[in-house]
């Protein structure tokens, strides 16, 4: 289990579960329970409402303590002055992608193929796509599978949260007995989980789209920034969504209780033991 000790990246933490919660409270208490009272939809959506919301802080939790794929140091750090000589002229063995491992300046370590140093983190990730603070972790690839089922519940709860809330207005409860204030605060409230639904479900659907066209293309951010082009062209997109859900069936890819089954090739761990 990790945890980053960044200000911004906790303060993220806070604004996101407040949110939610934010988001629970106003459609259970002014939403259902109001213009549903006694109703099997009251009951119905009770349980699929909050059934969304454990599983989205459950992705989101996961991809905030999971390793991201941190690069293991070296049992003795390699000697700074020899790096560049010793990366140039003696590439560390690998399987296939040896002449692609680098040395980390700032990390004194051999590094796989595909990893950066996060300057937040402080350390090498395996196929880092971006350090987001709204997890308060970077994004590599032990962890991506989670921060995108976390997108993908969040997109969820606002489109079901923004239904709800229309649906109340288009069809009110004529039976409902409600004073002038009840009245008035559930549309405070539903206007103000209306306007923050449709913000941060516009958000993370535009990460969402970027997260899963840098799978499918198999291009992390870093490198789109680099422009490197695709890593591997010929690999099918089947593929490419495996290696990041795992190797199970496609029907459990956005339940976070799966494990990850990532290829052995990213994990080839060069001889980091270096004479000082």
């Amino acid at each position: 289990m990790v945890f980053i000790r960044d200000p911004c990246g906790v303060a993220c933490l806070v604004v996101t579960y407040g949110a939610v919660l934010y988001a629970d409270y106003v459609v259970i208490r002014w939403i259902i329970l109001t213009t549903m009272p006694g109703s099997l939809w009251m009951s119905f959506h009770v349980v699929l409402f909050n059934t969304v919301v454990f599983l989205l802080a459950m992705s989101h939790s996961k991809a905030v303590f999971s390793d991201p794929g941190t690069v293991p140091l070296p049992a003795n750090r390699l000697d700074f002055s020899d790096l560049h000589t010793t990366s140039k002229n003696n590439p560390p063995p690998g399987n296939g992608h040896s002449s692609e491992w680098t040395v980390c300046t700032r990390c004194e370590t051999y590094r796989p193929p595909r990893a950066h140093h996060c300057r937040i983190c402080k350390r090498c990730i395996r196929r880092m796509d971006h350090h987001c603070p709204w997890i308060n972790n970077c994004v590599g690839e032990r962890n991506q599978k989670y921060f995108l089922q976390f997108l993908i519940y969040v997109a969820l709860l606002s489109l079901y949260s923004i239904a709800l809330i229309v649906g109340s207005w288009v069809w009110p409860c004529e039976e409902c007995n409600q004073n002038v204030i009840e009245t008035q605060l559930r549309m405070i409230h539903s206007v103000i989980l209306l306007l923050v639904s449709a913000l941060f479900g516009l958000f993370v659907t535009a990460i969402m789209v970027d997260q899963l066209h840098a799978i499918l293309y198999d291009e992390t951010a870093v490198e789109a920034i680099q422009q490197k082009g695709t890593y591997r062209p010929n690999r099918r997109k089947y593929q490419l969504l495996a290696d990041v859900f795992g190797r199970g069936h496609p029907g459990l890819w956005l339940l976070p209780c799966t494990s990850l089954n990532h290829s052995s090739r990213y994990h080839d761990t060069p001889l980091l033991s270096h004479e000082v």
